[in-house]
C-alpha cells in the first residue's frame, strides 16, 4: 500500500495543479453520485458529503457517518477510500514540495526581497567580519526593528538562517541581484568586499540608483575613498585605522580598550547617535550635555549637520548651538530613541 501510495504520489507531483484540481473534484463528484446510486440517503446532503468525504479520505473515520447498504459499503472500500487517499497524498505532496522548493530557493539565495522595506543590506561576505558585524548589529538590544540581507557571490547556502536573509548572485553590481535586494527601501546599506576595486563598483551601481539608504563602505586603501567622495560624496566610507589606533595606545596606554568599547554593542556603554526633532527650539550643547547626564546616564560627544557626519564638531564649545534637524553623538549603555528624550525641557 505504502509503495503504491509512493507512485502515485511521485506522479500526481508532475502533474500541474489546475489537473491535479480537477481530479479530486472529478472524483468528489463521482462518490456522490455512485453513492446517489446505491441509495445513500443519509449522505446525499451537500454538508453532510462533504464532511463524509473529508473524514473518510484522509483515513480520520469518526464512524458517526457511513454506509448503510451493502453496494455502499462496497463503493467507499474499493473507490471512494482508496481514490481519495490518493489524490490527497498527491495534494499534500504537491503542497510539501511547494515549500520545501520555496523555503530551498531563499536558503540558496535566490529568492526575491525587492518589496522589503526599512532594512539593512550587506553587500559582500567575509567567514570571520561577517559574522561580527551581524552580532555587533543585533547586539544593539534598543535597535530599530530591521530585518538584515545579507548579499554574496560565494557559493554557499545561507550562512545565518536564524538571523539574516540571503541572495546570491554571480556579480553583485547586476541590477537584476541588487534590485532584487530592494536596496531602494531599504535604510542602511553596508559594502565591504574582497578588494577596494569591488567596493568601488558597488558603490558606484548603488549611488547610480539614488536609494535614500545610507551607505557605509569599507575600504583599504585612503585614494579609493578621495576617488569615491569626488562622485559620492553621500556615501560614508571607513578606512583601515589600525595604525592610529596603535600610535594612540603608544601614548595613552587603555586607549584600545576606549575604542573597542565605543565601537561595540556588545560591551559596555558604547556610541550612538539620535537625530534632534524639526520642531526643537534650539539650546546649547552645555545644556545638552548636563541634560543628557542627569536624565539618561548619557553623556554628549558632539554634534554633526549631515547624516554623513563628514561637519561633524566634537566637543564643540559649551555655548555651541544645538538646533533642529542635526545628529546628536552620545555614549550610552544603551540606544536613547528620539521620543524618549523630553526636548521641551531643553
Amino acid at each position: 500500500m505504502k509503495t503504491t501510495l509512493r507512485f502515485f504520489q511521485s506522479q500526481f507531483l508532475k502533474v500541474s495543479w489546475i489537473a491535479l484540481l480537477l481530479a479530486f473534484f472529478l472524483h468528489f463528484l463521482i462518490s456522490w453520485w455512485l453513492m446517489w446510486l446505491a441509495d445513500e440517503v443519509t449522505l446525499l446532503s451537500i454538508d453532510q458529503w462533504f464532511y463524509f468525504y473529508v473524514t473518510t479520505t484522509t483515513t480520520v473515520g469518526y464512524g458517526d457517518l457511513s454506509p448503510q447498504t451493502s453496494l455502499g459499503r462496497v463503493l467507499a472500500a474499493f473507490f471512494l477510500l482508496p481514490g481519495g487517499v490518493v489524490v490527497a497524498a498527491a495534494i499534500l505532496g504537491k503542497l510539501s514540495s511547494y515549500f520545501i522548493t520555496v523555503w530551498r530557493k531563499k536558503m540558496q539565495g535566490r529568492g526575491d526581497y525587492s518589496n522589503l522595506e526599512n532594512h539593512i543590506v550587506i553587500f559582500g561576505w567575509h567567514s570571520r567580519h561577517t559574522k561580527r558585524m551581524i552580532e555587533l548589529i543585533y547586539g544593539d538590544n534598543k535597535r530599530e526593528d530591521r530585518k538584515v540581507l545579507l548579499c554574496a557571490t560565494e557559493e554557499m547556502d545561507n550562512p545565518y538562517p536564524e538571523k539574516v536573509l540571503f541572495i546570491r548572485g554571480e556579480s553583485l553590481n547586476e541590477q537584476s541581484l541588487i534590485q532584487r535586494t530592494g536596496v531602494d527601501n531599504a535604510a542602511r546599506v553596508v559594502v565591504f568586499r574582497n578588494t577596494d576595486d569591488q567596493t568601488l563598483a558597488t558603490c558606484l551601481t548603488l549611488a547610480a540608483l539614488k536609494t535614500n539608504a545610507h551607505i557605509v563602505a569599507w575600504f583599504e586603501n585612503d585614494e579609493m575613498i578621495t576617488l569615491l567622495k569626488s562622485h559620492c560624496p553621500e556615501i560614508e566610507c571607513h578606512s583601515n585605522i589600525s595604525m592610529e589606533l596603535l600610535v594612540r595606545s603608544a601614548q595613552d596606554p587603555g586607549s584600545s580598550r576606549i575604542q573597542q568599547q565605543l565601537l561595540s554593542t556588545l560591551v559596555g556603554p558604547t556610541q550612538y547617535s539620535v537625530r534632534v526633532p524639526d520642531d526643537f527650539n534650539g539650546t546649547t550643547f552645555g545644556r545638552l550635555l548636563e541634560f543628557l547626564k542627569l536624565n539618561h546616564e548619557a553623556i554628549a560627544l558632539g554634534v554633526a549637520d549631515s547624516a554623513t557626519g563628514n561637519d561633524l564638531r566634537l566637543n564643540p564649545s559649551s555655548g555651541a548651538e544645538v538646533t533642529a534637524g542635526q545628529v546628536v553623538y552620545y555614549m550610552s549603555a544603551q540606544r536613547i530613541h528620539c521620543g524618549e528624550i523630553d526636548w521641551s525641557l531643553l
